[in-house]
């Protein structure tokens, strides 16, 4: 079946191996590649297929509402998986507004154009979905445990896959909403745009809550490739507050796996959470990192543990974020493939073996933002 699919910040980490899987995996689909191309957005992470038959790239704004228009009706659109977003906190308590604008109004310019153009057409939403890529931030934080404190049965669903859990609770897709920093307030905002469409306009819609993504073509603000770098350069590890802040890390193509799934198979108007049952404290995932990095370069073992630095607690900072991805394993059979010890090899080898990648993103106004992030803590 031919379809038209489009997938806004497709150049970005999680959009181009999305986009990666389902040119290469469907050639009778023509995918669209919409990004504004803004600091995290990079072409160079979809060389190996841009130039393939259906593969097209279009370069807009989101929340321009006329260009959104003009693009649903001219690629002829039937699906949208929308990835397009600003996502890095820090930023966000820097420059809320820019994150209102980009993840609301542009989540709601593409809402409004996909409905307008799908109910001008004579099977209206037949065929049709629109899919939004979310946050396991908006949910708020759970209570953080010390693993020897919580009782055995508080960890099964963490223990069946192998991995320590830090408290009795887990998000699941009914957890109330309580997001605590600019950047998840509007994600939750534009979460509720995208169901408020369906409710009140009957468009086809699917919402995803994801944990913390790693692995290739990372832009380097978040945590593993600026690390990874760092100490390839010998620089400081800023760590915020003492690392006791927990995460639930999920590899990348295992993401893009998913949302393929749920965009293909998931449920109209249901919302499923993906994680990895896979929870780090900081300051454990950056020693592993340490280690990774060290053992790889040939640095003796410990070599860069002292470039650690303790950095004052970003405001607002969440203690645990934990995803209960178990509706998903249910519903279509969906589980990650791969173990973080294995992901974070594969992760580390890839941004050493691609420092050329890194180095052209890495630029000096780059390092600036964070001489200036890091200024005085």
């Amino acid at each position: 079946m031919k379809r038209n699919i489009l997938i806004t910040g497709g150049a970005g980490f999680i959009g181009s191996h999305l986009v990666r899987l389902m040119v290469n995996r469907y050639p009778e689909y023509n995918i669209v590649n919409l990004d504004l191309l803004t600091y995290a957005g990079n072409l160079a992470n979809l060389k190996d297929v841009e130039h393939k038959p259906n593969y097209t790239f279009v370069k807009a704004d989101i929340a321009d509402l006329d260009a959104m228009r003009r693009i649903m009706k001219e690629c002829e659109i039937d699906g949208v998986i929308h990835l397009a977003a600003e996502s890095h906190v820090d930023r966000s308590i820097r420059d809320p507004f820019t994150f209102a604008r980009t993840n609301v109004m542009g989540t709601l310019s593409l809402l409004q154009a996909a409905r307008e153009y799908w109910e001008s057409l004579p099977e209206k939403y037949e065929g049709k979905r629109f899919y939004h890529v979310s946050t396991d931030e908006v949910y708020g934080a759970l209570e953080l445990s010390h693993p020897e404190g919580i009782e055995s049965a508080s960890t099964t669903k963490a223990s069946a896959h192998g991995h320590t859990a830090y408290g009795k609770e887990f998000f699941t897709e009914n957890t109330k909403y309580d997001p605590h920093s600019p950047y998840s307030a509007s994600k939750a905002s534009s979460d509720h745009f995208v169901r408020a469409y369906h409710d009140t306009y009957g468009m086809p819609v699917v919402v995803t809550n994801c944990s913390n993504n790693y692995g290739p073509y990372q832009f380097p603000e978040k945590l593993i490739p600026l690390f990874i770098n760092n100490i390839r350069h010998r620089r400081e590890l800023p760590v915020y507050g003492k690392g006791e802040n927990v995460r639930d890390w999920l590899y990348v193509e295992d993401h893009a796996r998913a949302i393929d799934l749920i965009f293909h198979k998931g449920r109209e108007g249901e919302t499923y959470n993906i994680g990895g049952f896979n929870e780090w404290k900081n300051i454990d995932l950056i020693k592993v990192i340490i280690s990774t990095v060290d053992r790889l370069l040939g640095n003796p073992e410990g070599y860069s543990l002292p470039l650690i630095k303790f950095v004052t607690d970003r405001p607002g900072h969440d203690s645990r974020y934990a995803i209960d991805s178990r509706k998903l394993h249910e519903e279509l059979g969906w589980e990650p493939s791969l173990q973080f010890e294995e992901g974070i090899e594969k992760t580390v080898r890839w941004y050493l073996d691609n420092q050329q990648w890194i180095d052209n993103i890495t630029s000096g106004a780059y390092e600036k933002y964070y001489e200036e992030m890091y200024a005085g803590r």
